[in-house]
């Protein structure tokens, strides 16, 4: 009884203390590569505790692995069949959300993909450049594995000189090199699994924030802080597709501050950031996996 109580405890420090207490804190922006990776093991590690914790109640309730001894005029029998039902539910309800925002993510961004297409003008100065005769400003990117586009509009282009627009284009690059949208689309599958009244919003905004460091960091080795930063000014405030990531989308100040100081180079604090999310995937993992493998060897023997 003690394993179940003790995922049950990890799944709830996960999804709540922990969440606030490394949303309020700073030093992730200076590492947001592992600072995402942090935030894909709390999450992945909640939702490992909560079905390891359904698995393992369960198994302490009606058997062992291998020895089962379901008796359904049992209540504990009973109840340990509505926990592992509940599991069960908690685990449908992720996959079903998985396959619909990757399904609906990727409509939306080849619906938007193909009026791009038609309404701006192909543009060669990088690959997949379109640009759009609006005058409302606009920087913003369409992640695909084919046929992927960047999107400027004309009141961007007035805006920006030349350096900057090359800023912002090496920010939306980067954002399709390392498909920073897979990234996203994980935390909102993560996100939409669950009740209005039990998720948090945390996390989702956190993975977009530092995904735009990701892609800044990126830019301002190419060509400066400086460029990027008059950029992010100069577009704070557009508005951005909901298919697509765009260049000053969230966190204008944050990111301008970030900009002002020397380039982040904190390895220690990576590498024990890299760690603790590694630790967050094992414990779950090993402690619902250590009495499945021991019976299964049992079994064997």
């Amino acid at each position: 009884m003690i394993t179940p109580l003790l995922l049950a405890a990890l799944a709830l420090v996960l999804t709540g203390p922990a969440p606030a207490l490394l949303a309020r804190s700073t030093w992730p922006y200076r590492i947001p590569r592992a600072a995402v990776a942090l935030w894909q093991a709390i999450s992945l590690a909640a939702v490992l505790a909560a079905l390891g914790a359904g698995i393992a109640l369960s198994y302490s309730t009606a058997g062992e692995p291998g020895e089962p001894r379901f008796d359904p005029t049992a209540p504990r029998d009973l109840a340990a069949a509505a926990v592992l039902a509940l599991t069960a539910m908690v685990g449908i309800r992720l996959l079903w959300a998985a396959g619909r925002v990757a399904v609906g993510t990727r409509a939306r961004r080849r619906r938007h993909r193909d009026l791009v297409d038609i309404l701006a003008t192909p543009d060669g100065l990088i690959p997949g450049l379109r640009v759009l005769s609006e005058e409302t400003p606009l920087a913003y990117c369409l992640p695909a594995i084919r046929g992927a586009r960047v999107v400027v509009s004309v009141g961007a282009l007035d805006r920006l000189d030349e350096s900057e627009l090359r800023a912002v284009l090496a920010h939306e690059q980067a954002h399709l090199r390392a498909r920073h949208d897979l990234v996203l689309e994980a935390f909102t599958a993560l996100h939409m699994a669950f009740p209005r009244f039990v998720r948090s919003d945390v996390a989702l905004e956190q993975a977009r924030t530092l995904v735009e460091l990701l892609a800044d960091d990126d830019a301002r080795r190419r060509n400066g802080p400086l460029p990027l930063a008059r950029a992010l000014v100069a577009l704070a405030g557009a508005p951005a597709p909901e298919a697509g990531l765009a260049a000053a989308r969230s966190s204008t100040v944050l990111r301008v501050q970030r900009l002002a100081d020397p380039a982040p180079n904190y390895p220690l604090l990576a590498a024990t950031t890299y760690a603790v999310a590694a630790a967050l995937l094992i414990v779950p993992t090993v402690t619902v996996a250590a009495p499945i493998l021991e019976a299964l060897a049992t079994a064997l023997d």
